[in-house]
């Protein structure tokens, strides 16, 4: 053995060393001819010293960021949004400085979508755009989230711009990331993770003065649909414990906030493993899944009572659901709570029980309506939305025909429809033919928009006159005449700043955030316009008296 020409810095190699160093000392006693072994050289206490003063000059280099101000564009779903708020307290905490520009920024951060490919091709033509500025151009661009996820390190192929690349159960290796970006060097964490859920992160909100907000409580999907990505861009599913879900909710009620959407890309599959005792919520009847029904822990309707009850003047929305996890227990409590918002988002994908075959939903067409009238019975004054695909692989048009009697039976007050777009690693990609053409996708989706909005506008005309709860969320965007809100159904209410007709008898003052009883005056497709009447007091008796005493929905025809 030689003397080593370099010191190695890594202590895991100085343990080798030195059962190298043990091994030679038999060896040598031996084998007397051979050279003497090395008797003096770096030993572990070097390479402890030598790990320190490397995590050392790493602090160093991350403190020389503090300041760094950071400018995040968020795309795609409202879990986007909930992770731009996690992302925000995370770089916030290791001392960057977030700003409301992208002119104000030396570091560009885009938080992307990878459902579909048109919103991917979106990602790329705003990476295009900055790489083409002359003025303004951020130091540091980086892709967070799926479209991150999904393509890994193919985006530093795809764009020159690029220089960090971060995953969704990434976020918390973002500070290092931007540092390595500083120094001249790309990087990535696209590792996707068993059990994070950033439970310990308090989020920033991006929006403080709302008085609605998002709060992610379990993260990933297990069901596999045979069109979706986001199995492989979201990892496994993992919930939130119930009572840091429940801490996050009474820090925003504390700082103001009225309306709590709970988030997840499967949110009432939601599970508190965690928890102690075994709780059976079950699944919908007449569905399946791809895996067996699990027992034990926490589950969403516990969690739903449990927020509820605690918080009886804040007003509680979910989504993302999948229908095959809305067993009896859940309906009932939100028919019987007040603060449980009178609104259910079912995603059918399509109508036709053949289609939905290949999807591997999980249910046909007549589980699924049996759904939505077990849901209506349970829920006065229900209003429903749903996704729609259009063209899926082996659609004909009778199938789409079916699609479109669904959005008849249904009656939804809003439907998100998109045509199909096949995405890589999905089981439609691998063992499916995208044969409906970009044409007639496109026909059929437009179909779907015209008959649903036609069915809502309608539907709306019968809620001219009546009263409605409504949240008011802050100034129209059209006007700062009119205020903005929702009403219980989750359906947007434009209402005036000043009376606009004599028939008003109450004079207060209404502000962000309050309750009001409104007078429906006319409406649309997707907006109402009504007059506010009175206010609504806080706490369960002012939710349940309002909603016993308005009418709070659209009375459905026969």
């Amino acid at each position: 053995f030689q003397r080593p020409s370099t010191l190695i810095a890594n202590s895991s190699l100085a343990l080798r060393l030195l059962r190298c160093r043990s091994l030679c000392s038999r060896y040598t006693a031996t084998r007397a001819s051979k050279e003497p072994l090395l008797q003096s050289g770096p030993g572990l206490q070097h390479f402890l010293q030598d790990a320190a003063l490397q995590k050392k000059m790493q602090q160093s280099d991350l403190s020389n960021h503090f300041g760094k101000s950071v400018f995040i564009e968020t795309r795609g779903c409202q879990m986007n949004f909930a992770d731009t708020e996690v992302v925000m307290s995370i770089l916030t905490k290791a001392g960057y400085r977030i700003v409301s520009s992208g002119q104000e920024a030396n570091i560009y951060l885009i938080m992307t979508c990878a459902i579909r490919e048109g919103a991917e091709n979106k990602i790329r033509k705003k990476l295009h755009w900055l790489s083409n500025l002359k003025q303004h151009r951020p130091h540091t661009v980086g892709v967070l989230g799926c479209m991150a996820e999904r393509l890994k390190s193919k985006l530093f192929d795809e764009s020159s711009v690029v220089r960090v690349i971060c995953g969704p159960d990434a976020y918390r290796d973002l500070p290092r990331l931007l540092a390595d970006a500083d120094s001249g060097q790309r990087g990535a964490n696209t590792q996707l993770s068993l059990e994070e859920t950033y439970a310990d992160v308090n989020p920033i909100r991006a929006q403080p003065e709302s008085p609605a907000a998002f709060v992610s409580i379990m993260r990933g999907c297990d069901n596999h649909c045979a069109f979706c990505v986001v199995p492989q861009t979201r990892g496994r599913e993992r919930s939130t414990p119930a009572d840091a879900v429940a801490d996050q909710v009474g820090r925003l009620v504390d700082g103001g906030v009225r309306e709590v959407t709970l988030l997840g890309q499967n949110v009432n599959s939601y599970r508190d493993v965690s928890s102690a005792g075994v709780f059976a919520a079950g699944r919908t009847p007449g569905f399946s899944a791809v895996y067996a029904e699990r027992i034990g822990g926490l589950q969403f309707p516990d969690l739903l009572d449990r927020l509820s009850a605690g918080y009886p003047a804040c007003r509680f929305r979910f989504t993302s659901p999948h229908p095959k996890d809305f067993p009896a227990s859940l309906l009932q409590l939100i028919g019987e709570r007040p603060n449980l918002a009178k609104q259910l988002h079912l995603p059918a994908q399509s109508g036709s029980t053949a289609v939905l075959q290949r999807m591997r939903r999980g249910y046909s067409r007549e589980a699924y309506l049996r759904l939505v009238d077990d849901a209506r019975a349970a829920v006065p004054n229900l209003a429903i939305t749903g996704d729609i695909i259009c063209g899926f692989c082996g659609e004909t048009e009778a199938d789409h025909e079916d699609t479109l009697e669904l959005l008849r039976l249904v009656r939804y007050s809003f439907v998100y429809h998109y045509a199909y777009s096949v995405r890589e690693r999905t089981r439609a990609h691998r063992l499916m033919k995208d044969d409906v053409p970009e044409e007639v996708k496109m026909r059929r989706s437009a179909e779907v928009d015209r008959v649903f909005r036609d069915i809502a506008s309608a539907d709306n005309q019968l809620s001219v006159g009546q009263r409605q709860l409504v949240l008011i969320e802050g100034d129209s965007r059209r006007s700062a005449d009119w205020w903005r809100g929702r009403n219980d159904q989750g359906i947007r209410v434009l209402l005036p700043k000043l009376p606009q007709s004599a028939q008003r008898i109450h004079q207060f003052d209404i502000r962000v955030g309050d309750f009001v009883a409104a007078r429906v005056d006319s409406a649309g497709a997707q907006t109402l316009l009504a007059e506010p009447l009175a206010p609504v007091p806080d706490g369960p008796a002012g939710f349940a008296s309002a909603l016993a005493e308005l009418d709070s929905s659209r009375p459905l025809p026969a």
